[in-house]
């Protein structure tokens, strides 16, 4: 399971938002490109990076900042935010970006979705959302009575083959993560999972790792990097002690 850092892109700067409310953010730098520099540099395997604007807006803003960052690192990068069609995949894979995150689309135009899945193949990663095991789309703005387990099912079988699946619950509150959500996904799916939301240190990495899921395969950290709690070293060493 590897460690990937989340940069979220919010105005020019990397910020984090409590529970994902855009009234709720704290910057921690106005310079992102350096930052994602900070993370390749101390080892990082993969960056995650989200267009917050895009998020909560209707296309992606952040295109040409999202190009600078992978151009500056010889690192893997997945962008999520915005993404609506297939003009804006191959604006950011023309920008270097290796995969890109779907979310509402899956949910809002699932033929339209699967054509994308068929065009792009693994390029593709379904970004799943959910509070109390219901998914939540726009931005988090909006709770959907479909079940994450029943989307996790769903995208894999047309052909998605990562899901990145977030507790809102837990992201940005340094509460630790949801275990038993986490373990249940990877139950329900024959997807590559990322989990995402909660983690705090490195009893956190201990803990997913203890699902024992051959498809959990990496988990997403944001705020507590950045807070300080922990340090990424901390938590890739944890990672691979327990394989």
């Amino acid at each position: 399971m590897i460690i990937i850092p989340a940069i979220d892109l919010k105005g020019g700067r990397c910020v984090r938002l409590l529970q994902g409310r855009a009234s709720d953010e704290k910057v921690y730098s106005d310079d992102p490109v350096e930052v994602a520099r900070r993370w390749a540099g101390e080892g990082a395997e993969r960056l995650h990076v989200v267009d917050l604007d895009g998020a909560f807006g209707e296309k992606p803003v952040h295109t040409d900042l999202i190009a600078d960052i992978a151009e500056a690192i010889d690192i893997p990068v997945e962008v999520g935010g915005g993404l609506r069609s297939s003009d804006d995949i191959v604006a950011l894979v023309d920008s270097g970006v290796r995969w890109v995150i779907f979310g509402t689309k899956a949910l809002s135009d699932p033929e339209g979705f699967s054509g994308i899945v068929s065009e792009f193949g693994d390029r593709v990663i379904v970004g799943i959302d959910a509070r109390e095991g219901l998914v939540q789309v726009k931005g988090w703005c909006e709770t959907t009575d479909i079940r994450a387990v029943e989307l996790a099912e769903q995208v894999g079988k047309i052909g998605v083959n990562t899901i990145i699946f977030t507790d809102t619950s837990r992201d940005g509150m340094m509460r630790g993560v949801n275990v038993p959500a986490f373990n249940e996904i990877c139950g329900a799916t024959s997807c590559d999972v990322i989990a995402s939301g909660g983690v705090t240190g490195v009893d956190d990495i201990r803990n997913l790792c203890s699902i024992k899921k051959d498809n959990l395969i990496g988990v997403i950290v944001g705020k507590a990097l950045y807070e300080g709690s922990v340090n990424f070293s901390e938590l890739v060493k944890e990672s691979k002690k327990e394989g």
